[in-house]
């Protein structure tokens, strides 16, 4: 299982990050990364074998973030927490303003520009992993980015370095 050892080596920290900034850090992404590669590991012909095993990673963190998260709220009375004090530390090694910026945007969109742009998929990979086309993927990427270049532009007043940036 060398094969597996590179292959988490390499990826843990792209997949790690995209799934900070897909579910806004949320208590359990690094619980759900974990038992994303457990199960890759498990079946690591299988996974090897996919066309994009990071994209099978990936998709499988996600979704048990989300049974995670769906497991709570059923044994919670009332509203999740609260997890806004997740920003004063940047596990993700992102700008802690663009990162903030990136977790305002809605679902959809910040699901796909951590796909996209810092796990590294392409279109295609990402509409698959998210269950959506590879030009609905290029749709929410523009308008999460055109939103981050005004949303960056107001807050640093200063619009060229946002278009310089992304």
């Amino acid at each position: 299982m060398d094969d597996f050892g590179e292959f988490y080596a390499a990826r843990k920290d792209a997949v790690y990050r995209a799934l900070l900034v897909a579910t806004r850090g949320q208590p359990g992404a690094e619980d759900a990364v974990a038992e994303a590669f457990t199960r890759a590991y498990a079946r690591w012909e299988t996974v090897r074998a996919h066309p994009n095993p990071t994209a099978w990673v990936l998709r499988t963190a996600l979704n048990e973030q989300r049974s995670w998260w769906r497991r709570l709220r059923r044994e919670l009375l009332g509203d999740p927490p609260d997890v806004g004090g997740v920003a004063d530390r940047d596990p993700a090694g992102l700008d802690a303003r663009l990162r903030a910026l990136v977790m305002a945007l809605p679902t959809r969109q910040r699901e796909v520009v951590a796909l996209r742009l810092l796990a590294d998929l392409s279109a295609e990979e990402t509409g698959r992993t998210l269950h959506i086309g590879a030009a609905t993927v290029h749709v929410h990427l523009h308008r999460a980015l055109a939103t981050l270049r005004t949303r960056l532009a107001v807050a640093t007043g200063d619009g060229s370095l946002v278009r310089e940036e992304l």
